[in-house]
């Protein structure tokens, strides 16, 4: 077998340890490795012509992923896992204890595991690359830090650094990194590897502690400060998750009992609370999302089918929509695109937001001026069809109506060449529809961006039924170019993901006109683990979008659809949301400083008085249930794909509990049987909207799940 990490002798007395997983495109850490990483830390250990050593990747950009999350699936319990754990504190605590000079040289990914590697290191020098990113994002996958991690970070960094990128994953770049301590020095790619020679053969250097604000370096220094920094803490992760996630609370836990017992204290703590953390459902169905997103990038959305390569992208529509996606395109994709709109109004606000973004990261220092400029002079725009011939894919952002749609097919098919795409970015029309104005229907595809378009991972791919396969790849490419995670679709009214969330909006209407408070029935779903309640998501959305989608997808796809006639009265008092300054929340002059405040006049408006208190539960549950059975039946008429597809869509189109995993996983958690229950229930009580569908009382019947048990 092909060794992963190999010794290389130079002559000056160091050692380059290179490490480089064999026919894998990226470093990972995996359990079989400890061996060979203990044989050869013993041979460095004996051979007194060694005087320091260098760990390095031998993959061109990245230095070590994190660790295999496969293993963790392999532990049957929370024992196996604790072992893979301290066999990980084991091996590097030997590579840590080496009496040379240890310097880890960092360029690409450096994450998890592997930025536990390069912690345990005596010393890290990093490039300036864009591409080196380092981080610990286990909480994502409902764990912690498992290999020291917890102990190591606080030390290096101070403990409110150390539990603000625990508690939060995010990625540190090479200059921030820098500035707090997280690495010694940074240094061009070009000059990486000869520089942690030169670190190495200076011997081990005392530390200089990073530069803190005063506060932190008070509060850390003592106990009693520590434990306000704790209390704090927990009392934000609270807040944020409401309890739905158990890895926040432990990751405090163990900084807390390692900086106030020693570091062995806090490794038996952290070994413990990890194995625990693997064998919970939050992890399991988090660790799901992971590897479905993983499968999802290796496919073409049409098979063995090969995508086209895009040269040139056009964007109809200057509006917000058309302004980030040829954002994205540019930034992202770093794609040519020409965007075209009736005015130059239209194109200055697609200018001026592309513009703003990437000016954010140059303020940031996440970019140079010059590629701002540089990625800003990708895009061009016109008011007429020039410089369009040579487009391999237009984007229509235009508004939602049909007729405008079939002239710009007609448009496209005159102005460019017979194998352009025409992706509508349409949100409820069929595309079938669109397509029927074509020449060509086997290039029209529905390209369903979220707003806002540079935030929103999540786009639908939606192929009526003349799409070639050919446009189907392209466009899935297209799309992840673009930094996008595609779920592809079959065409109706909504699509999936509007489709599954206008019932789920639909009746927590219904609830509010019940009687319950905007602010109960928002709570509710936040404390069930959506980001925002769905009051505020209308608000945000525009509660005039809502109003002019219901009436298609009613007409589309039948009377469990009708909206609750309160978006009359709603619209008649022009009530639109945030982007008016009137909707259910106070905006504006009125609103409070912090936080958010209901606007009282909108419950006249709709002829109510709350009055009621339902359990949170009660609510979350009504409101989800409808959620569920949609997207069953999404998946009953081919709509989507699979399971895993449905999962993936809701996740990242809406905000899903990301710790249930998606409808589908959650509903197997739940039981086909019990759901039906439930939804009969409901039916007997609030009337047919609530008819389970044929494959849900299927699979109750056989006991049946959507995934393999």
């Amino acid at each position: 077998m092909e060794k992963t990490f190999n010794l290389k002798r130079r002559e000056d007395g160091i050692a380059l340890l290179v490490m480089d997983v064999p026919g894998e495109t990226m470093n990972t850490l995996k359990a079989e490795f400890a061996e060979e990483v203990t044989q050869v830390l013993n041979e460095i250990q004996s051979d007194s012509a060694i005087k320091g050593l260098v760990l390095i990747s031998g993959k061109p950009d990245s230095f070590v992923a994190g660790a295999d999350i496969g293993m963790l699936d392999a532990c049957k319990t929370a024992e196996d896992a604790r072992t893979l754990s301290s066999q990980g504190h084991q091996v590097f605590a030997q590579l840590e204890g080496l009496n040379i000079p240890v310097v880890a040289a960092i360029h690409g990914a450096c994450l998890g595991g592997g930025l536990e590697l390069a912690m345990a290191c005596h010393q890290r020098v990093c490039s300036d690359d864009g591409k080196t990113m380092l981080g610990l994002p286990e909480v994502q996958l409902g764990l912690l830090p498992g290999g020291g991690g917890t102990q190591r970070l606080p030390r290096l960094v101070g403990v409110t650094t150390a539990l603000d990128m625990m508690l939060t994953g995010k990625q540190i770049r090479p200059k921030q990194a820098l500035k707090m301590g997280l690495v010694d020095d940074m240094v061009p790619a070009s000059i990486l590897e000869q520089t942690a020679i030169e670190m190495a053969l200076k011997g081990k250097l005392s530390r200089v502690k990073p530069k803190q604000p005063l506060m932190n370096r008070v509060l850390e220094s003592n106990g009693v400060g520590r434990n306000i920094i704790f209390d704090q803490a927990a009392k934000q992760v609270m807040k944020k998750t409401q309890g739905n996630y158990p890895a926040p609370a432990k990751i405090i836990d163990c900084v807390r009992q390692g900086m106030d017992k020693g570091m062995q204290k806090g490794l038996e703590v952290e070994a413990r609370h990890f194995a625990e953390l693997v064998m919970t459902p939050e992890s399991a169905a988090m660790r799901a999302v992971f590897f479905a997103i993983t499968e999802m990038k290796k496919e073409t959305g049409a098979g063995d089918t090969k995508p086209a390569k895009v040269k040139k992208a056009v964007v109809l529509g200057g509006g917000l929509m058309g302004g980030g996606i040829a954002s994205v395109t540019t930034t992202k994709a770093k794609i040519p695109v020409r965007v075209k709109d009736i005015n130059e109004k239209g194109l200055s606000n697609a200018l001026s937001y592309a513009y703003k973004l990437l000016d954010t990261r140059v303020k940031r220092r996440h970019m140079r001026a010059t590629e701002r400029d540089q990625l800003m002079a990708l895009m061009t725009t016109t008011t007429d069809y020039r410089g369009v011939k040579d487009a391999d894919i237009v984007v229509e952002a235009v508004f939602e109506d049909l007729a405008l749609k079939h002239q710009m097919v007609k448009d496209i098919e005159r102005e460019c060449g017979p194998d352009t795409i025409f992706a509508s970015n349409t949100s409820s029309l069929p595309i079938t529809q669109i397509a029927q104005a074509a020449e060509r229907p086997e290039n029209v595809i529905g390209l369903h961006y979220f707003s806002p378009v540079d935030k929103m991972p999540l786009v639908e791919v939606i192929a009526h039924a003349g799409t070639s396969p050919q446009t189907i790849a392209t466009t899935v490419a297209f799309a992840k170019k673009q930094g996008k995670t595609p779920i592809v679709v079959q065409d109706c009214a909504g699509f999936y993901v509007n489709r599954i969330l206008a019932l789920y909006m639909n009746e927590a209407a219904q609830v509010l006109l019940e009687g319950q408070s905007v602010e109960n029935l928002d709570k509710a779903l936040v404390k069930f683990g959506f980001p925002v309640g769905p009051i505020t998501l209308l608000d945000e959305v525009g509660i005039d979008v809502g109003a002019k989608i219901s009436p298609i997808l009613e007409k589309e796809l039948g009377s469990r659809f009708v909206a609750p006639a309160a978006f009359d009265k709603l619209m008649a008092d022009d009530r639109k949301g945030r982007k008016n300054g009137k909707g259910f929340y106070l905006y504006g002059d009125k609103a409070p400083k912090k936080g958010k405040k209901v606007d009282e006049t909108v419950y006249s408006v709709l002829g109510i008085t709350p009055s009621g208190a339902l359990d949170h539960n009660q609510i979350s549950r009504r409101c989800i249930v409808q959620m569920l059975n949609e997207a069953a039946r999404c998946l009953e008429e081919g709509i989507i794909a699979s399971p895993r597809d449905g999962d993936i869509g809701a996740l990242f189109g809406i905000g899903f509990p990301p710790f249930l995993g998606g409808p589908f996983r959650y509903m197997d958690t739940l039981g086909s049987k019990r759901l039906v229950e439930m939804l009969e229930s409901y039916q007997q009580q609030f009337g047919d909207r609530f008819a389970p569908c044929e494959l849900l009382k299927k699979m109750a019947a056989e006991d049946g799940s959507f995934f393999p048990v």
